[in-house]
């Protein structure tokens, strides 16, 4: 059973003790719940507001080609507009005109965009698990929902991972231009085996978990580098999980899968190709910031590295023509079931949006009704502590300190869900508008500090207790965790206690 602690630090202007409930009628916010503020001070529930028909048709606009069955999907619903390599003033014009818009990786959604639609733009699809071509800000400010399809294409990328692995050991590449350029050269070509190989992957997530799957298939020893994941979890599919330098130190093969952030921006570079066993083969189709192109020239000219296949690269790219180099121009998800199904996937959750029905589960600037009940009640818990803090202080809040460790046993709960239901609590008492769910604290000079812990003993173990001092007029601090499924409150102040804490 898992148990996670949650603590709290606001400096407030100034600190008084109010009366505290730890009941409430406000409902857990849900994606039915949480966008459109109402005006009434004593209203707490947000709605979306979404149009149920009047007889007339809705207009959408597909800015990048989708799979058939998916338009069909549309056309039956909507008038459809598809506008292919528009300009970005066509997109900001035509988008205007339109009541959701949807894309797939290339196009841009900018501010601009939803500024223009005066908030008629209802819902942006991104028939693709990947929406970092959208302004959530700025959808979000204006009431716009954005869905993607994470799931559609994680096989497909992985299957193509695993393709180009293949192709990069034994040469598939360069023999065929060799062969059909009127050579036979076989022994230039000889690769090597797949077979009893150490694999690293570094990120265990979707993509990678069904990587990992594939190469034990093919009889190679799978190593895995996340720090996000629990041990168990990899165990459960015959990975060990090893620490970043073991992996790049010890791996014949390494997959890259992680998400493109500050942290794993370049994180393969010159140092740690230094450290590379000599011949290694490196196999990227996340993204292309991952890896320092200059670098990973020089490691190819030394031998460093053996060879890489690339699904993901920056324009103009050295590695691009260089011999040892294997590349596809971003095909990772670009198979034909994957298109369909991504298609149809994000015309379900469109149509369903303009509809007013339940709104699909992969809205990513706002909660899904289909979380897991496990993680709900996290999310419990951080509403419920929101709420707390809240009502122990009295004055502006300037400063909000979360801290938090679990040991990750699923992708679902993502930070931003804990910041959300925070900020929904606190911002609630001392504001009479909010900007929706994934308010960004600099908009109203909040500032926010997090910290996570991964835990490493039992899940049954309190993490240790930090006080954190933010501000110099006071501070309210409350500590909770989850045990057994149920929530409890441990710590207000510097009183401990154990209390069990409901919504």
């Amino acid at each position: 059973m898992l148990a996670a602690a949650v603590s709290f630090s606001i400096s407030v202007a100034t600190y008084s003790l109010k009366h505290v409930t730890l009941s409430s009628t406000s409902p857990l916010p849900s994606a039915n719940s949480v966008a459109f503020p109402s005006r009434g001070r004593n209203s707490l529930q947000r709605r979306f507001v979404l149009n149920a028909g009047n007889g007339s048709k809705y207009t959408i606009l597909v800015a990048e080609k989708l799979g058939e069955a998916g338009l069909k999907l549309l056309e039956d619903f909507a008038n459809v507009d598809c506008s292919y390599n528009m300009t970005p003033e066509e997109l900001i014009t035509k988008a205007s005109l339109c009541d959701a818009l949807i894309v797939q990786s290339e196009t841009k959604v900018g501010l601009e965009v939803f500024e223009s639609s005066r908030g008629r733009l209802q819902v942006v699809g991104c028939a693709s698990d990947r929406f970092d071509n959208v302004d959530l800000n700025a959808a979000t400010r204006s009431g716009c929902l954005v869905v993607n399809t994470p799931k559609a294409k994680t096989i497909p990328a992985a299957e193509h991972a695993i393709a180009l692995m293949a192709a990069m050991a034994r040469n598939v590449a360069q023999a065929d231009a060799s062969v059909k350029a009127g050579e036979w050269q076989r022994n230039r070509y000889v690769g090597v085996s797949l077979v009893g190989k150490t694999l690293a992957v570094l990120g265990l997530g979707k993509v990678g978990s069904e990587v990992a799957r594939r190469a034990k298939g093919l009889g190679m020893r799978v190593i895995a580098h996340d720090p996000y994941v629990p041990a168990e979890s990899a165990h459960a599919i015959g990975v060990y999980l090893v620490r970043f330098r073991e992996a790049i130190v010890t791996a014949d093969f390494i997959s890259v899968h992680l998400p493109l952030t500050e942290k794993t921006s370049l994180i393969l570079n010159s140092d740690t190709f230094a450290r590379m066993k000599k011949g290694v083969r490196i196999v990227n189709v996340a993204h292309g910031g991952l890896i320092d192109e200059d670098a990973l020239v020089k490691a190819l000219d030394s031998g460093i590295v053996a060879q890489a296949a690339l699904d993901v690269f920056s324009e103009d790219s050295k590695l691009v023509k260089h011999e040892s180099v294997t590349v596809t121009p971003h095909l990772g998800a670009s198979s034909m079931e994957a298109q369909e199904g991504a298609a149809i996937e994000i015309a379900q959750a469109v149509v369903a949006v303009l509809k007013g029905a339940e709104l699909p589960a992969h809205a990513v600037n706002m909660f899904s009704d289909e979380l897991p009940t496990k993680v709900k009640t996290y999310l419990e818990l951080a509403h419920i502590l929101g709420r707390m803090v809240a009502q122990l202080v009295a004055g502006g809040v300037n400063n909000v300190q979360i801290t938090y460790g679990l040991p990750r046993v699923t992708d679902e709960l993502d930070p931003k869900y804990v910041r959300a239901m925070i900020f929904q609590r606190i911002l609630d008492p001392i504001c009479s508008e909010v900007d929706v769910l994934f308010f960004k604290a600099k908009q109203r000079d909040l500032s926010l500090t997090e910290e996570r812990w991964l835990l490493d003993g039992s899940p049954e173990s309190l993490m240790e207790t930090r006080t954190f001092q933010v501000g110099k007029k006071g501070e309210a601090k409350v500590e909770g965790w989850v045990k057994d499924g149920v929530q409890q409150l441990i710590k207000m102040g510097d009183l401990k206690i154990v209390m069990s804490c409901t919504l």
